[in-house]
């Protein structure tokens, strides 16, 4: 399977990321914590972001998965 992680980084430091294999977002810092609690709880906004990835990386994958397979 295929996995898309999305960080988010402020100073160096990674607060908040996206994991398409948990489906919700992961607060590391305080702030990220609660923005991912608000962002989670979301279902509109959650949903928006599972429908975005799903057709961008199905689509990329299936080119980068066909680009492979005509260079073998």
């Amino acid at each position: 399977g295929m996995e898309y992680i999305d960080s988010y980084v402020f100073n160096k430091a990674e607060y908040i990321r996206f994991n398409s294999t948990v489906g919700r977002f992961v607060g590391y810092t305080e702030h990220g914590v609660k923005n991912a609690e608000a962002w989670n709880s979301d279902a509109g906004f959650l949903g928006q972001v599972q429908a975005q990835l799903e057709s961008y990386c199905k689509h990329n994958a299936d080119i980068d998965y066909s680009a492979i397979l005509d260079k073998t």
